[in-house]
């Protein structure tokens, strides 16, 4: 959410970052807004003059019942009772143009980096950096579940049995594998220096609101019936609401946490729920990281963010790049983000493997998170998310770049510790 300021002071820029984002049916609300937020000045210095008329009537009454002038302060009496009529009637009308001023805001998208590029869906992203060479064997790479199955490592059948389509058993070495991978991440963002956590599962309808657009929540989350809880899709989720209604001491930001949970996503929209991979799916495990930082910080930290995971990634042998998401790609409250991808030897292209977005303060007035400076001035905080990495999507990468041509999968020295081995083998009635 923008600050109400800036399309006060300057409604033609909020219009222009709204074309940037293709998002044309949205130009008209700035001039609602401003509609809007007129009525509600008037009506609030109009509440505020009543109120001081009531206060003058009231005081008024006392000396005239003092003097004996019982009839006159009968008079003054029924006429701030009026007076108070009309101003329950006018903080009704304060209260309700408040709240429409809010429900617009929150569709109104955020202001996004000059440096981003303009485009108007994820086909016109642009290609950053690439790190380690892209290889693809002489063998051929099978399809990761097959894969999988050859090691006794998955059984998709049960998982349609008991929960349907998009879901998965993870058995044996590759259930290992999983949860190595995630305690390496844990480890590897400990060794950084962001403080781990294990967060609540379940966050209420105002964090929900208050961390995502109304669109993505739609379109992503899962509602507990008959209770104002809904699963996170992400831990950034339920830590970033973690600070709702909180000032936060400057001098202890910047605020650099790394968190576990299960996400659980409907996944509505997207490209439908594979039959057999694990690519799209409705529950899955990832390590994040969140950061609440000053302003002026939260691009060093942008950068930052997103070379630890491709970091992570190349301790792990997997050739990785970046890729900037143009304007039409960008969600409303993001103000720049980069998305890491992995490489697929069996497909030879790149796909998505995490992402790392740059929300300004736009969390921050939603939820409320502010920060007092040793002045004792306040300001919002600037709050970026970044993957660390989300099994089992980022298994895919894993798997068909670290196989070998019998059907074993090598483990990289990194997460030798962790396995306790250097290869999953192939069983010996496979």
């Amino acid at each position: 959410m923008i600050d109400i300021k800036l399309i006060r002071t300057n409604p033609e820029l909020v219009k222009e970052n709204i074309k940037k984002k293709f998002q044309d049916e949205k130009i008209e609300l700035v001039d609602k807004v401003i509609e809007l937020d007129k009525k509600f000045r008037e009506t609030k210095l109009e509440c505020d003059n009543l109120r001081n008329m009531r206060n003058v009537k009231s005081k008024e009454i006392g000396g005239l019942m003092k003097n004996g002038q019982k009839e006159e302060a009968e008079k003054v009496k029924a006429e701030v009772a009026e007076i108070g009529k009309k101003l329950a009637e006018m903080e009704q009308l304060e209260i309700q143009t408040e709240a429409d001023i809010r429900e617009i805001m929150l569709v109104i998208p955020n202001i996004i980096d000059e440096s981003v590029p303009i485009g108007k869906d994820d086909s016109e992203n642009v290609e950053v950096e690439r790190f380690g060479e892209p290889a693809v064997p002489d063998f051929e790479v099978p399809y990761h579940v097959d894969i999988m199955e050859r090691v006794n490592g998955i059984d998709l059948d049960s998982a349609r049995k008991t929960s349907g389509n998009g879901f998965y058993y993870l058995c044996g070495d590759i259930a290992q594998l999983q949860s190595c991978i995630l305690s390496y991440a844990r480890d590897f963002m400990i060794d950084k220096g962001f403080t781990y956590y294990i967060p609540p599962f379940m966050i209420r309808g105002d964090v929900v609101t208050g961390v995502m657009s109304f669109a993505e929540m739609e379109g992503m989350m899962y509602k507990i019936e008959g209770e104002d809880l809904y699963l996170i899709g992400t831990s950034e989720h339920s830590m970033i609401g973690k600070f709702i209604d909180t000032i936060v001491p400057e001098a202890e930001l910047p605020k650099t946490l790394t968190s576990y949970s299960p996400c659980f996503r409907k996944e509505v929209g997207a490209h439908g729920i594979e039959e057999r991979g694990v690519y799209r799916i409705h529950q899955f495990e990832k390590q994040e990281m969140i950061v609440v930082c000053k302003p002026e910080e939260s691009m060093d930290w942008f950068h930052k963010l997103y070379s630890y995971t491709v970091e992570f990634f190349r301790t792990l042998d997997i050739p990785v790049r970046t890729l900037e998401c143009c304007s039409g790609d960008l969600a409303d409250l993001k103000v720049k983000s980069i998305d890491v991808e992995a490489w697929s030897p069996r497909q030879k292209k790149y796909f998505e493997v995490g992402s790392c977005s740059n929300l300004g303060d736009a969390q921050a007035r939603r939820l409320g998170i502010r920060v007092k400076d040793a002045d004792g001035n306040k300001y919002f905080a600037h709050t970026l998310n970044n993957t660390v990495v989300a099994p089992p999507r980022m298994l895919i990468a894993f798997l068909e770049n670290n196989l070998n041509e019998d059907g074993s999968i090598r483990i990289p020295e990194a997460l030798r510790y962790y396995m306790r081995k250097d290869v999953i083998k192939v069983p010996e009635n496979k």
